[in-house]
């Protein structure tokens, strides 16, 4: 019979992810785990198989957490907009989770549209938030968030790595400018 788990599941992740907000997915060994935890190492393992599945997990929840500020931001009254500044707040929030998950290296590179639909869950909703609104055809809907993506991932990763601190009217402002702009292109 395999010995009783000392921790749950969810105790080790929360304690993973708070190593992850600290320092990073690269500080997350089994041995800062069980020091976090207050124990060896060795509970970690009658609930995990290796450090692989928490890392799986710490991903999963870094994910979760990024999409409750997108959620938030297809609430606000210009939608598009409100998820691309939850983009940036996220990053300036908890830019070690956004680093995790928007600026770790791939394996394999693949063109602009593909990762929008494999990073966002939300790719249809926030495409939606901009294509209903404005009378956008899906093809130019996609290249305006494209676009903007791109842009507002260039402020995000500023922010993130504490290049440049913008405030939120600053922020919202050039987002703002760079739509109307892209806007008028495309129609």
């Amino acid at each position: 019979m395999p010995p009783k788990a000392k921790f749950t599941k969810n105790e080790i992740v929360e304690a993973a992810m708070q190593i992850v907000r600290e320092q990073g997915l690269e500080a997350v060994t089994s041995r800062e785990l069980g020091k976090r935890l207050g124990s060896s190492a060795c509970p970690i393992f009658t609930v995990f198989s290796n450090m692989e599945e928490v890392k799986s997990e710490i991903i999963i929840e870094a994910k979760e957490i990024y999409k409750g500020y997108v959620m938030e931001g297809l609430k606000q009254d210009v939608a598009f907009r409100g998820v691309g500044f939850a983009y940036i707040q996220f990053s300036i929030k908890e830019p070690k989770l956004f680093h995790l998950l928007f600026m770790s290296e791939q394996s394999e590179p693949t063109d602009i549209g593909h990762t929008l639909m494999l990073i966002d869950a939300n790719y249809e909703e926030i495409l939606n938030s901009v294509k209903e609104p404005y009378g956008l055809q899906e093809e130019d809907a996609k290249r305006l968030y494209q676009h903007l993506w791109v842009y507002t991932h260039g402020i995000a990763s500023m922010c993130a790595t504490k290049v440049a601190v913008f405030t939120n009217e600053e922020i919202v402002s050039m987002m703002t400018d760079i739509f109307t702009s892209l806007l008028k292109e495309i129609k």
